[in-house]
């Protein structure tokens, strides 16, 4: 029984190991790669490299882009509205869902649930004729006006967080002539606030890693955020994986530095927010 045991934790650590090597190989490969010249990365890709502190491509990548006079500022504005939009709505929806009881309470989730299983690109001709009438194409804030919309997971995670905010709260305040509004703002938009950390992090990593609404809605060179900057630098440095890689370096600190620090808020809200 005991050499089984070991057996089985032999090959736990084992696939523990490969399955790490997996997910932190290829972005070795990309940090060392930012660190090389195009002839040292020609010459050995995977091999660490002669200096570390080889900042060239960086140079190179803020002499020849407008990452921070343009992409950074467009994504941070795109992201500030958006994810402020998408907290507002959620909240507000989650609300109406799980303290009212009406006719249509279970349509609307399924209409929210159906909505959510649509393939995307299947319903952007006519999301596209919608914008270009809003006269919102090649404009800035045609991305804030798709991201606004509370997505499902967001919904079903307020959902699950006001279902354990009890319902006396509620009585009480109406017993003292508070209005539904002012029982949102004041006390369950507060107590939400676990919630609303876990959907800002979610939201904000989708909307700063998303790339096909960007690049549909906002052709023009002054409106590039950095998933598109990244493809427009792609093109003339095709040849150059060094600069691709610095690129790639750059663009990702800020959003794995912001994940490393808030995960657990990430864990904590999609567990309280599970549904079987």
């Amino acid at each position: 029984m005991r050499e089984e045991s070991r057996v089985v934790t032999f090959l736990k650590y084992v696939s523990l190991l490969i399955a790490a090597f997996v997910v932190l190989f290829p972005p070795y490969t990309v940090l060392i790669a930012s660190l090389k010249s195009k002839e040292e990365y020609l010459a050995s890709r995977f091999a660490f490299p002669s200096n570390i502190f080889n900042m060239d491509n960086f140079h190179y990548l803020f002499s020849k882009t407008k990452l921070l006079t343009t992409a950074y500022p467009n994504t941070l504005y795109i992201i500030v509205l958006s994810v402020i939009g998408n907290i507002i709505l959620g909240t507000m929806v989650a609300y109406a869902l799980g303290r009212f009881d009406f006719k249509l309470k279970k349509f609307i989730l399924g209409a929210f649930m159906l909505a959510a299983v649509i393939p995307l690109v299947t319903t952007q001709v006519a999301t596209f004729r919608v914008m270009k009438m809003l006269h919102l194409y090649n404009t800035i804030n045609a991305p804030v006006v798709l991201y606004l919309g509370a997505d499902v997971v967001s919904i079903m995670i307020y959902l699950q967080f006001i279902k354990n905010i009890p319902y006396a709260l509620d009585e009480s305040a109406m017993l003292e002539g508070t209005s539904l509004f002012r029982i949102y703002w004041n006390i369950i938009f507060p107590l939400l606030m676990p919630a609303t950390v876990t959907v800002a992090i979610m939201r904000i990593i989708y909307v700063y890693n998303d790339f096909y609404i960007p690049f549909l809605y906002m052709p023009k060179q002054k409106l590039q955020v950095v998933s598109t900057a990244i493809f427009q630098f792609v093109g003339p440095n095709a040849a150059s994986w060094n600069l691709i890689s610095a690129m790639i370096v750059f663009i990702f600190i800020p959003i794995i530095i912001l994940f490393l620090f808030l995960q657990k808020y990430i864990y904590a809200g999609v567990a309280n927010g599970a549904v079987k």
